[in-house]
């Protein structure tokens, strides 16, 4: 086991770094970010002074191996648009980001996988045609304009909500949390629909489509001729057979949530690290938006270890293969 997760870390830092250089270089053909930082009666001299005061004049790779050396000491660069260190524009951003992402995902598992299991149990239904139209329009519309009618419906027409910002926040230390004010929570509720109803949908759909292939199955079959309750067959057999495809994407999914967050934190406004990003890559923001790729990069890595942990943990086979291995081996 500590093999398996030294061996998996290790691998998550060549993914890491490979995004990393990918990123850096590909930043590079952006644009001249010394056009957006100067006004226009700046002298040439004058930008070639501040280009060689950013250190752009250095090759890319050293302008790189700075780059992940200041990563490994906790040190994001300085953002070329506000003269600030990355990391404290992080730090105020990163709470509005995961409070989002965070509600996000537990609507969308804690809705989603529910409404796939019933969907599954009882795929005739009247319900469960309800949850099929549900996830066909959660799946097919793009979130932007999920966001527009949300606002449209809840924010214009009835007026219940707010369209916009963050609301009142609590200061915990450096953590600003919208989630002990009333004003803070309403003002996540639409963001948080908007940006877990395609993961949700998705979610559902793949349940329903796993728990209706398990039920198929010949030992579920026989698990029912033995005469064991549905509740037992159902939540005891079929369901845990369900679990590994879904937690497959279940963790992508979840990973996903704070990638595309750029797209729902634009639409309402939200100060966050997606709309941060978004208004770096305006000015050509490099620092800021090498270490947003970056964080993104870690997130999905962390997501991915979790998810191959549960598998170790859910299924025995992979535990059984891998001692069978090291029998072999040994």
């Amino acid at each position: 086991m500590a093999a398996y997760i030294v061996r998996r870390i290790l691998q998550a830092i060549v993914v890491m770094l490979t995004v990393a250089l990918i990123a850096f270089s590909l930043f590079r053909f952006v644009g001249d970010p010394i056009l957006a930082l100067v006004g226009q009666d700046t002298t040439l001299e004058e930008q070639a002074e501040l280009r060689k005061e950013l250190g752009l004049t250095d090759p890319v790779v050293v302008q790189f191996a700075r780059f992940v050396g200041n990563v490994a000491r906790g040190e994001l660069g300085i953002s070329y648009g506000q003269r600030r260190p990355v990391i404290d524009m992080f730090k105020e951003r990163l709470p509005a980001t995961l409070e989002l992402s965070l509600l996000s995902a537990v609507l969308a598992i804690g809705i989603g996988i529910p409404m796939g299991i019933y969907s599954g149990l009882h795929r005739d239904g009247w319900l469960s045609r309800v949850f099929q139209t549900v996830s066909l329009v959660g799946i097919s519309l793009p979130p932007f304009l999920v966001g527009i009618l949300l606002i449209y419906l809840f924010a214009v027409f009835i007026g219940v909500l707010p369209s916009q910002g963050r609301g009142d926040t609590v200061q915990l230390g450096w953590w600003s949390t919208g989630l002990l004010t009333w004003s803070g929570i309403k003002s996540l509720i639409l963001p948080a629909i908007t940006l877990g109803l395609f993961q949700m949908t998705l979610i559902m759909r793949l349940v329903r489509s796993e728990m209706l292939e398990v039920l198929r199955t010949d030992y579920i079959k026989f698990a029912r001729a033995r005469g064991l309750k549905n509740r037992v067959v159902n939540f005891g057999h079929a369901l845990k057979n369900t679990l590994v495809p879904v937690i497959t994407v279940t963790g992508l999914q979840v990973g996903s949530i704070v990638a595309f967050a750029v797209i729902t934190e634009t639409v309402f406004q939200w100060p966050g690290l997606g709309f941060l990003f978004l208004q770096s890559v305006q000015t050509v923001d490099i620092p800021v938006m090498a270490a947003y790729l970056v964080f993104v990069a870690a997130f999905f890595v962390i997501i991915n270890l979790i998810v191959d942990l549960l598998y170790y943990v859910i299924d025995p086979r992979l535990r059984l293969d891998r001692t069978t291995s090291s029998d072999h081996g040994g």
